[in-house]
């Protein structure tokens, strides 16, 4: 085992070690974005399970896009017509273009954003997120989205949970299997937040797709035992995050079919990552 201790820029940040030789859910989502900040495994277990996927590699490539498109026009959305100024970012991922409080402030200037995740290679890197607008508030902690009351506890340092606010679940629920109960979890987030917030998720699907993407899971099943294990869903299943929310139009959708514009990506054939945002009535 190859560990790698970096810290992060900040007298309030502690050094985290790093094993540069198991795979994790955060990083391979970077490498398919096109991002450096990965390693070989991470490489080699995308290779090895995308060569089965619908598109090979490339076509993973396509839809990591189209997934990270769906979550600027959704933010984008919710910063400018939907009017919400808090947002609660569960499992961000490594800093890349367009973060959440980039796209928010450029909407709304005093947009406060609170980012959550457990990859401490997130962590390294969490200065980059930290860089937003005087008028507004941007802010990370280290969480797990199967700890809620512990990422409630953190997030009330920076947001006014009296107040509406959106949560984004963007590419985290496929990682959460069901042993873990992620809807519970979903739920006791959006318990703790007024009406008139918003739940914001995207999530990879078992069906309505062309090809048996099975292979592809169960490759990175084994791959990501130690780290984040996938835990693709049937689109009825996704829906059931948005159980008592009122589904924004057009609904639970493929990804680049929400409210697309030029960001929208996508190609000629369906795209597994269905995307919606709802709010709480």
């Amino acid at each position: 085992m190859t560990d790698r201790s970096l810290t992060a820029t900040g007298p309030d940040r502690d050094p985290v070690t790093i094993d540069s030789e198991v795979a994790h859910t955060s990083r391979v989502y970077d490498f398919l974005l096109g991002g450096t900040d990965n390693f070989a495994v991470d490489r080699t277990v995308a290779a090895e399970a995308f060569a089965k996927y619908p598109g090979g590699l490339d076509g993973a490539r396509t839809d990591a896009r189209a997934n990270r498109a769906f979550l600027g026009r959704a933010v984008r959305f919710l910063a400018g017509e939907a009017g919400v100024r808090q947002f609660l970012d569960v499992g961000t991922g490594i800093p890349t273009a367009d973060n959440t409080h980039a796209v928010a402030q450029q909407v709304a200037a005093d947009a406060r954003v609170v980012y959550v995740d457990n990859d401490p290679m997130v962590l390294a890197h969490a200065h980059a997120l930290l860089r937003g607008t005087d008028e507004g508030a941007t802010a990370y902690i280290n969480g797990d989205l199967r700890q809620p009351d512990e990422i409630l506890r953190q997030a009330a340092e920076t947001l006014d949970l009296s107040q509406p606010v959106a949560i984004v679940l963007v590419g985290i629920l496929h990682v959460i299997t069901d042993d873990d109960t992620p809807g519970e979890h979903v739920s006791a987030l959006l318990d703790a937040v007024p009406a008139g917030s918003y739940l914001a998720l995207s999530h990879m699907t078992s069906d309505g797709v062309e090809a048996d993407n099975s292979p592809v899971w169960s490759h990175l099943d084994d791959q990501m035992r130690e780290t984040n294990r996938p835990a693709v869903r049937p689109i009825a299943e996704v829906a059931r995050f948005f159980d008592g929310l009122e589904l924004v139009e057009p609904g639970l959708v493929p990804a680049t079919a929400w409210r697309p514009d030029a960001s929208s990506g996508g190609g000629a054939r369906p795209v597994p990552v269905y995307g919606g945002v709802a709010r709480k009535l």
